[in-house]
């Protein structure tokens, strides 16, 4: 039985690296074409979020000037380079299971230092290194170039779940993702919601649940008897994912997280984060600026994403509220009429599957220290002895000028 087990394992993880190492890479005007394009421009705005958001927390509690230094868990192929670029680190470390995706993150991030040295203007970029590793089934810490290395946050992105397939899997990669962050880091992540996937599969007489965009299908026989580890479901997800996953029970991640020193910060579902997130001013024209989502009702000559009524019912509900409160001329609303920013049905159906999670580590198992946040006064008397620095090296760097 447990060699079985064992070779059930390997399947599993050959088969996911096999379909992210084929997954090909389609450029901006193929991706326009995508039934999904708004729902992977969605995601990929919920990413922008939390991963600002945490380095802007990192930054705030910190008491010294921060060079941010990053562990990318199946890192892929790179599409959240330029969210660290943004977000002025100073080093990464990408790891994933799926050579050919590591080489293709090697390349574009290549591409970046390349831009960068044409540009003109200080533009930095953070030097980084690259691992093509099972997270699941090899210590990274073993793989570093410098084995001393720390991070200030540890990120995984829409692949936690991929871990849950056994025990020792869960734990090595909690380990890879904790054991190196500093006092005080944060673990973030997305990954899907359990609760929300067997909420689907009980309401569904054939244990499975999708549309036109996703599905997933268990793989288990009783949909009430659900092990801890190994539960697993089929997923598909238009042109990106079509692999075997695993539930993640969050209640057992969070215990075993402890066990790394670790503290749950929040673990919120799509909708509430959304719902959160997208009232605040600078993540709102986000959404905008990433085509997160669509326009409704559809600018003369183009097509709604949806293939159905059905998939607009509640935005036309929404719609029709806002031109009832809408107070402007007469005029003005025939010249530029209401609409709103939506995402079919179906595609939100895909995409709250999924939660938003944070961990921070608030003890070193190692020496048993306590992470203790610096209070305000502390931080602002830090920050202004920084502004007198700063004002003395100007002044100094104008006299030796002069």
């Amino acid at each position: 039985m447990a060699e079985q087990s064992t070779q059930e394992q390997a399947d599993h993880t050959s088969t996911v690296a096999k379909h992210y190492n084929e997954l090909q890479e389609s450029g901006l005007e193929k991706r326009k074409e995508s039934r999904i394009f708004h729902l992977r421009n969605f995601n990929n705005w919920m990413k922008s979020v939390l991963i600002g958001e945490t380095i802007q927390t990192v930054c705030r509690q910190s008491q010294e000037r921060v060079d941010l230094s990053v562990l990318d868990i199946c890192c892929g192929k790179g599409g959240d380079l330029l969210k660290w670029k943004k977000g002025q680190i100073s080093k990464i470390v990408c790891a994933d299971i799926a050579e050919t995706s590591v080489e293709q993150c090697h390349s574009r991030y290549q591409e970046m230092v390349d831009r960068a040295r044409n540009d003109r203007g200080p533009n930095r970029i953070f030097s980084a290194e690259f691992i093509a590793a099972d997270c699941t089934k090899k210590r990274l810490k073993d793989m570093y170039k410098d084995s001393n290395m720390s991070f200030d946050i540890a990120s995984c992105q829409f692949s936690f779940h991929y871990c849950f397939e056994s025990y020792p899997q869960a734990k090595l990669m909690l380990q890879n993702a904790c054991e190196c962050l500093k006092l005080g880091g944060y673990f973030i992540g997305t990954t899907p919601d359990s609760y929300e996937i067997v909420r689907r599969f009980r309401d569904s007489p054939d244990h499975r649940a999708g549309n036109d965009v996703y599905s997933v299908t268990f793989c288990g026989e009783d949909v009430d008897n659900i092990p801890l580890f190994g539960a697993k479901y089929d997923f598909h997800l238009e042109g990106v994912v079509d692999c075997p996953e695993f539930l993640v029970y969050f209640p057992v991640l969070e215990k075993m997280a402890e066990e790394f020193g670790m503290k749950l910060v929040y673990r919120k579902p799509f909708d509430e984060y959304f719902a959160e997130k997208s009232e605040m001013g600078e993540h709102r024209a986000l959404l905008g600026r990433m085509s997160a989502l669509e326009c409704y009702p559809p600018p003369e000559g183009t097509a709604l994403v949806g293939n159905c009524p059905e998939d607009y019912k509640d935005t036309e509900i929404g719609l029709n509220k806002l031109k009832d409160e809408d107070a402007r001329p007469e005029d003005l609303k025939r010249h530029r009429p209401a609409r709103v920013g939506t995402l079919s049905q179906a595609e939100w159906d895909a995409s709250t599957i999924y939660l938003a999670f944070a961990f921070q580590k608030v003890k070193d198992i190692n020496t048993g220290k306590l992470w203790t946040e610096p209070n305000s006064k502390e931080r602002s008397r830090k920050r202004h002895s920084d502004q007198h620095t700063d004002t003395a090296e100007c002044s100094d760097k104008q006299q030796k000028t002069s």
